[in-house]
């Protein structure tokens, strides 16, 4: 609705039939066999768990089609660990959006050694037909974009907790000296404190050497505070609900 609000600030009515027409096209389904029994394709978004997404999985690969092609939205965690409890590794592969996904126009399409030719094939026209541009990566921990970008953030929550500057000058700096639309501490609040949190936890434990991956006391003790950004109002900024 927030998007529907800036692309149609000049004409509310037209902003409401968007909304409506958007909303309509949507069927809400609490039943994971009803959801699945006619679908082509189905995208898994939950929380950065890989118990969790292992064990959706693992239910819908009882029920949907044989043809059906199944695909996480991970921002981090491995596509082929996710796969490995379902019997389609060949019909399954990776797509990861961006937030807010109505505006931001790139996807992640990743393919695992078993994905199909005909599957990722598939996975990179259902992309482009969405209208978003894609790009295409291997496996790797945290595939292109969040490889580079979740250290960045994470080096940036330390700089603040070793008091070297401040939350407001760190992203001031960034956008200013680097030109990013977004500072550090602004886009981690806006993402998640819990949710750079499960992914550096993860990364730590898969590479506990690497310094980069360090957890941050600051954030363990946001995160059980409750204090996950801007999503609750209160994160390393205030936010007014």
């Amino acid at each position: 609705m927030r998007v529907a609000r800036k692309k149609f600030a000049e004409n509310k009515k037209d902003g409401e039939n968007f909304i409506a027409e958007t909303l309509g096209r949507l069927k809400m389904e609490t039943k994971s066999d009803k959801a699945v029994a006619s679908t082509d394709l189905v995208i898994e978004a939950v929380v950065e768990n890989l118990e969790l997404k292992q064990k959706i999985f693992a239910e819908l690969d009882k029920v949907a089609p044989k043809h059906t092609v199944f695909v996480s939205n991970t921002s981090s965690l491995s596509i082929q660990e996710i796969a490995s409890v379902t019997s389609r590794m060949d019909r399954f592969g990776g797509l990861h959006f961006f937030n807010p996904v109505p505006v931001m126009k790139l996807l992640e399409v990743i393919r695992i050694p078993e994905t199909s030719h005909e599957t990722f094939a598939l996975l990179l026209k259902f992309g482009t037909e969405m209208g978003k541009t894609t790009v295409e990566s291997k496996d790797s921990m945290g595939f292109i974009v969040n490889r580079l970008l979740v250290p960045y953030v994470h080096e940036a929550i330390k700089l603040l907790e070793r008091g070297d500057a401040s939350a407001k000058d760190i992203d001031v700096a960034m956008k200013l000296g680097c030109g990013y639309p977004m500072g550090p501490i602004e886009l981690v609040d806006y993402t998640g404190l819990d949710t750079h949190k499960y992914i550096i936890d993860g990364w730590h434990k898969t590479y506990p050497e690497n310094p980069l991956y360090e957890p941050s006391p600051m954030l363990d003790k946001y995160v059980k505070e409750g204090k996950l950004g801007r999503k609750v109002g209160q994160g390393f900024f205030t936010y007014q609900k």
